[in-house]
């Protein structure tokens, strides 16, 4: 028997009995995503991560729950083709404007990038409440200050974006058709948005924020940035 073909965790070798049910009953438990450091403290030492989360994953692979990682993180979530019998189930977003989807996109594809950076490529000024949306959804952050006069505050995406829209690393958003096709774009956007895969972020371009710096405070005084 394969360990694809097993349909109960009592299937796998004996080695792995214990541990694939601790893991199993973690992740279950966990009110959000476990990362790995997370998950092997929990686990008996001298456990093999890697080798129990294959297994457990193959094993839910044809389940209505699947496992899976999303911005480095493990967890279970509805299989994506029942997703649409849980819609009752979900909780309802509130549909963002279109300044704000524009704003969440290119904060997406150009991070890291300065308020008037986005202003410049979807050309024109925004209210700070584009940007209060976005914060207060927790999809995109401060993340420090670029390393140029003025020190103006920076901005990229957060984990809880990752896992909101189920992507395991900036390096994995979609092209520009596929955001199109999946409504998450208008037809008509800024001529120089550029969607293109991101890098990862150099954090070597990046000043950290200020152990004192309050998130309040720095968004009131970067709406006037230039």
């Amino acid at each position: 028997m394969t360990e694809k073909t097993k349909n109960n965790v009592m299937d796998f070798p004996s080695e792995h009995h214990d541990n694939l049910r601790i893991l199993e009953a973690l992740l279950f438990a966990a009110s959000e995503p476990l990362d790995a450091e997370s998950i092997k403290a929990r686990l008996p030492k001298k456990s093999n991560l890697e080798k129990l989360i294959n297994l457990l994953k193959a094993h839910y692979d044809s389940r209505g729950v699947n496992l899976v990682k999303t911005a480095n993180k493990w967890s279970f979530k509805t299989a994506p083709d029942l997703a649409s019998m849980m819609q009752k189930e979900k909780v309802v977003q509130r549909k963002l404007s279109k300044a704000a989807t524009e704003t969440l996109a290119i904060i997406a594809y150009h991070q890291p990038v300065t308020r008037a950076e986005v202003e410049d490529i979807r050309g024109v000024h925004f209210s700070p409440g584009t940007l209060d949306v976005l914060l207060e959804l927790e999809w995109v952050k401060p993340i420090g200050r670029k390393k140029t006069p003025g020190s103006p505050i920076i901005y990229g995406t957060t984990e809880k974006f990752l896992v909101y829209f189920g992507i395991e690393n900036i390096t994995d958003l979609p092209g520009l058709e596929e955001l199109k096709s999946a409504g998450l774009l208008e037809s008509r956007l800024p001529s120089n948005l550029d969607i293109k895969i991101p890098e990862e972020i150099d954090e070597t371009q990046i000043d950290p924020l200020a152990e004192d710096d309050n998130l309040e405070d720095m968004i009131a005084s970067n709406i006037d940035e230039t």
